[in-house]
């Protein structure tokens, strides 16, 4: 059994994926700060000084410390349950950001596909016997 898991986990498309998923995750945590760090703060300030970070709505707050609270940290630390739309609104840009990054990738690989040469073919064998006789009959 073990040589068996051996000879799976050895396969290309295995090791191939794995790489795949380990560079995918660092993509991922470049895209969260490229977004985080650097995309939303201009736009947060363009809109007022927001952070879009602490954007969230109170559902029921928290036992022990009463609302209302300054950040999404102190809604947190109190219990309070919460709809984070700051924090959604930063996942989807960051889903943007990757969607057009894997469509640009995408895109570029397809540019090196080789396309499937165009073969002319003319009529069959058959097709040229029934033409001739047809020819022949409107004689």
């Amino acid at each position: 059994m073990f040589k068996e898991f051996k000879e799976f986990a050895m396969k290309g498309n295995v090791i191939d994926l794995a790489v795949g998923i380990i560079i995918g995750s660092a993509f991922g945590t470049i895209v969260k700060s490229l977004v985080d760090d650097v995309i939303m703060p201009p736009i947060g300030y363009i809109l007022g000084n927001v952070d879009f970070t602490n954007l969230f709505f109170v559902i029921k707050e928290g036992k022990g410390i009463p609302g209302p609270y300054n950040s999404l940290a102190d809604a947190t630390k109190a219990g309070a349950v919460m709809i984070k739309y700051g924090v959604f609104a930063n996942t989807i840009v960051s889903f943007l950001i990757v969607a057009f990054a894997v469509f640009f990738l995408i895109k570029q690989l397809n540019r090196f596909k080789k396309e499937a040469p165009v073969v002319e073919s003319g009529p069959t064998a058959e097709v040229k016997v029934l033409t001739e006789i047809r020819d022949l009959l409107k004689k």
